[in-house]
C-alpha cells in the first residue's frame, strides 16, 4: 500500500522568498467582525514560494507555463535518496539509477535549514537575516542523466536546482528537454530515503 507523505511547505507571512520576489501578504478583503456577510481572504505572493513546480515558461520564453502542464509526473511513488553533504550533485552520486526504473526521483540534501520555519526550506541566516544562496544543486551532467535514464519528476530540498547564481539555468533546461518535471524547495528531513 502506497503511503502519502507531505513533502510541501506551510504558506504563510515571512515565509522567505528569492531575493527581490513578492514577499507572502495575505490580507482581508471581507470581515464578519466588520459588518460583511462573510470572511473572504485574499493573498499575493511569488509563484515561486514555498514548495513549487517549475513549469518551463518559468525559464524559457516558449515553455510551457503553469496552467498547461501535466500534472501525471507529480502523482505517484517516489524513489527518495539522501545525498546530504554534496554540494553539487554529479553523475556519480547518482549511479544506482537504472534506465527507466525510477519515475519519480527526490533528493534529501538537507543543505537548507528545514527546521528553522517550521518546514519552509528556503533559508535566511540567522545570524544576517538575508537570503543564503549555500545550497546544493545538479550539475548539467547530472541533469543530463537524470533526463536520460527516463525519470519523469526531480525534487530537491533546496530553493532551485541550478546553483544559486546561475544565469544560464543549465539544469533547469536540460530537465526541461527531457521532459522531466522539476519540484524545489521541497521538505523532506522528515522523510527516509527509499
Amino acid at each position: 500500500m502506497s503511503r502519502i507523505i507531505d513533502i510541501s511547505q506551510a504558506i504563510k507571512p515571512g515565509i522567505p522568498v528569492w531575493p527581490g520576489d513578492t514577499e507572502c501578504n495575505p490580507f482581508w478583503v471581507m470581515r464578519m467582525d466588520r459588518g460583511d456577510s462573510c470572511n473572504v481572504g485574499s493573498v499575493t505572493m511569488s509563484l515561486h514560494t514555498g514548495t513549487h513546480a517549475d513549469a518551463p515558461f518559468h525559464f524559457q520564453s516558449t515553455g510551457f507555463s503553469p496552467a498547461e502542464v501535466d500534472l501525471a509526473p507529480y502523482v505517484g511513488p517516489a524513489l527518495v535518496i539522501d545525498l546530504t553533504g554534496i554540494d553539487v550533485i554529479e553523475p556519480r552520486h547518482l549511479a544506482p539509477l537504472k534506465d527507466g526504473e525510477v519515475e519519480r526521483l527526490l533528493i534529501k540534501t538537507q543543505s537548507t535549514d528545514t527546521d528553522k520555519f517550521t518546514g519552509d526550506v528556503a533559508q535566511l541566516s540567522a545570524d544576517s537575516g538575508k537570503w543564503t544562496d549555500r545550497f546544493a544543486h545538479l550539475s548539467a551532467d547530472a541533469a543530463q542523466m537524470i533526463a536520460g535514464r527516463g525519470v519523469k519528476l526531480v525534487g530537491l530540498d533546496t530553493p532551485s536546482v541550478d546553483h544559486a547564481d546561475s544565469k544560464t539555468l543549465d539544469a533547469h533546461k536540460i530537465l526541461a528537454a527531457g521532459s522531466v518535471a522539476i519540484l524545489e524547495n521541497l521538505v523532506l528531513a522528515h522523510v527516509v530515503p527509499g
